[in-house]
C-alpha cells in the first residue's frame, strides 16, 4: 500500500498546475517520504510528518487536484498502517513491491547445485559449487528475479 499511494502521488505532482504551493511543493515532499519509506530510508516520525503535510496540503490547496491528492495517502495510512509500520521499524514490504527491501534468499533443503541461477545471475551476486547449496550475496544482488524465475526447484523465495 506504500508503494501504491507513491503511485497515486506520482500522478498528482505530474497534473499540478503549479498554481498553488500546496498542491506544487507539498505533493512533491510527500512523494519524496513516501520514496524514502519504500526505499527502507524512513524513520518512525515520517508516518506522523506523512499524515500532518497531507492534512495540510488538503486544507490549503486551491483546487480539487490539490485537495484530494493526499486522500490515498491519509487512507492507505489508516487502513494499512501495519504496513507502513514494516516499512520503517522492520525495512520490508509485506507486499513485496518494494524492491529496495526484497531479499532472493535460497532455501538450502530444496537447492540441488543446479548452478542455473548463479549462470543467469548479470552481477554473479550468486555462489557455489555444482551440486552444493548456493548463497546469494544480498550487498551486490541488485533484485531483479532472474535467478528466481530459473529455478525449477523452488528453492529460491522472496523475503
Amino acid at each position: 500500500m506504500v508503494s501504491m499511494a507513491k503511485f497515486f502521488l506520482e500522478f498528482t505532482v505530474e497534473e499540478s498546475c503549479g498554481k498553488c504551493a500546496p498542491c506544487r511543493i507539498g505533493n512533491k515532499r510527500l512523494h519524496e517520504l513516501l520514496g524514502q519509506i519504500c526505499e527502507g530510508k524512513g524513520k518512525l516520525e515520517d508516518l506522523d510528518r506523512l499524515k500532518n503535510m497531507s492534512l495540510v496540503i488538503k486544507d490549503t490547496s486551491l483546487c480539487g487536484l490539490g485537495q484530494t491528492s493526499p486522500n490515498p495517502v491519509l487512507s492507505m495510512m489508516e487502513n494499512f498502517r501495519e504496513e507502513y509500520l514494516a516499512h520503517v521499524n522492520d525495512k520490508k514490504c509485506p507486499a513485496g513491491q518494494c524492491k529496495s527491501l526484497m531479499k532472493y534468499i535460497i532455501n538450502a533443503e530444496n537447492c540441488v547445485g543446479c548452478t542455473a541461477c548463479a549462470r543467469v545471475c548479470p552481477v554473479n551476486a550468486i555462489t557455489g559449487e555444482r551440486k552444493e547449496v548456493h548463497l546469494i550475496n544480498q550487498e551486490i544482488c541488485i533484485k531483479c528475479g532472474a535467478c528466481f524465475e530459473k529455478c525449477k526447484f523452488d528453492a529460491i523465495y522472496i523475503s
